[in-house]
């Protein structure tokens, strides 16, 4: 196991941790969770002040470059993570496949617009309040590890090898934080919004630079320069095919 995948599950251990502590709180200490009404966020201090500043933390990484100790799946958006391969780009084969995994991407997006769409009816109607909001983002933010490590439902539409080429890496905050929309406050908007600027910058770089996000332009991406190994799952499915096919072509898998 590479030393990347243990840092995952160290953390999936601890936002399991955080999932569970959340939810005994709200069971039994729902007065904790005042700080997500309003302007609350500057008139005192608590632990949800603590999961605010590591969740900023972890989006603001997204949106700067960072050469070392981030996945290469979350920053491939950036010039520094770029190699670009010895042999010449097929700029057309390049349009093409960016086209093919925007539209899938955009199918997760309508998708989850629409479960988003429900929490807030629901949340309209009274059903939930802003704390379940809260627990369903806690809930995501555990799914989120669960999807790099163990199993990706988003697989099934996006068709990605693995989460280093994967076309939404960083999406996840927006998907995290996008049920806190209906709660207001400054708590939840500001994470809101800074998921959202996480998203742009990544939506922006695929239009601006295709040829970082694609295994067949950016050599970094290529299974055979993989050190994160996060998802060696499908790796370890992919070998035996890969073994059998030298042919390099565009559809073949590089593991």
């Amino acid at each position: 196991m590479s030393k990347t995948r243990k840092i995952y599950f160290t953390r999936l251990a601890g936002r399991c941790l955080v999932l569970l502590t959340g939810i005994w709180a709200g069971l039994n200490h729902p007065e904790y969770f005042q700080i997500l009404e309003g302007m609350n966020f500057f008139k005192g201090l608590s632990p949800l002040h603590l999961l605010w500043l590591i969740w900023v933390t972890d989006i603001l990484v997204q949106i700067v470059p960072i050469k070392n100790k981030v996945p290469l799946g979350s920053q491939k958006l950036w010039a520094n993570r770029f190699r670009p391969i010895r042999e010449k780009i097929n700029y057309e084969a390049l349009k093409q496949y960016i086209v093919s995994t925007t539209l899938s991407a955009y199918r997760v997006f309508l998708l989850w617009f629409f479960l988003i769409l429900a929490l807030g009816l629901l949340h309209y109607a009274g059903v939930i309040q802003d704390l379940t909001l809260f627990m369903i983002s806690l809930f995501f933010y555990v799914c989120d590890l669960i999807c790099v490590l163990i199993w990706c439902p988003f697989r099934l539409i996006m068709k990605n090898r693995c989460c280093t080429t994967c076309r939404i890496f960083n999406w996840d905050h927006l998907m995290m934080f996008s049920p806190l929309i209906f709660v207001g406050g400054f708590y939840a908007l500001s994470l809101v919004v800074l998921s959202t600027a996480a998203w742009l910058v990544w939506e922006l770089c695929v239009m601006m630079y295709p040829e970082r996000f694609w295994d067949h332009s950016n050599a970094a991406l290529q299974c055979s320069e993989c050190t994160d190994k996060l998802c060696t799952q499908y790796c370890q499915k992919l070998r035996p095919q890969d073994e059998s096919s030298k042919s390099g072509g565009l559809n073949s898998p590089t593991c």
